[in-house]
């Protein structure tokens, strides 16, 4: 019997809620279980893009759940995920507001989000920064740089239109899916170029 997976979600204040909710969906599996991590301003982010209450954000799912979904508060940084003894297989950050860059860059710890990044960083596991942002000034680029050498992968939410996507729901799946793709998580969404022959 294979092991069930863990991964940690963790929701900023960036715009980009739907990219949020598409990669919790995406794990929605029998063999996964979600850890979801949001921030205060996750929490409005949730509610003004999504109209989730701030009182229920993890109805960050709209179907029918098939894996496990754990949220933890904000500000219990002596939760599971904030010990690197606790066994995860990554971490997604989506979206990333530069603020919690700059936080995950410089080493700071002061919340669950960024305690479980740097539990990520140490124990040299899948750190996922799913910047949103534009534009990208010198101090952004500088903490995209400092986080990529301590071992995140920083991925901008650009979707790719050479699958020519004819809904929004096309671009947003390229993007989650790409993120999946980095967990070595099968997906059906369409994010695989196969070549120009091959079209």
């Amino acid at each position: 019997m294979s092991r069930r997976r863990n991964f940690i979600v963790a929701i900023t204040g960036a715009s980009g809620a739907i990219y949020a909710r598409r990669i919790v969906q995406g794990l929605n599996r029998p063999d996964v279980r979600t850890y979801l991590l949001i921030s205060p301003a996750g929490r409005r982010l949730l509610h003004d893009e999504l109209g989730l209450e701030k009182s229920e954000p993890q109805r960050v799912l709209d179907e029918s759940i098939r894996g496990e979904i754990v949220p933890l508060a904000y500000h219990d940084i002596g939760a599971c995920v904030a010990s690197g003894s606790f066994h995860t297989d990554g971490m997604i950050i989506a979206p990333c507001s530069s603020n919690k860059l700059a936080q995950v860059a410089n080493g700071l710890a002061d919340n669950l989000i960024t305690r479980a990044a740097q539990v990520m960083l140490k124990e040299r596991r899948p750190l996922i920064l799913l910047h949103r942002e534009m534009p990208v000034g010198l101090i952004e680029l500088r903490n995209m740089v400092r986080a990529t050498r301590a071992g995140a992968i920083v991925c901008p939410a650009s979707p790719g239109f050479y699958m020519n996507p004819q809904t929004i729901d096309d671009l947003v799946n390229m993007v989650a899916g790409r993120v999946l793709d980095m967990l070595g998580l099968e997906h059906d969404w369409n994010t695989s170029w196969q070549g120009a022959g091959a079209r």
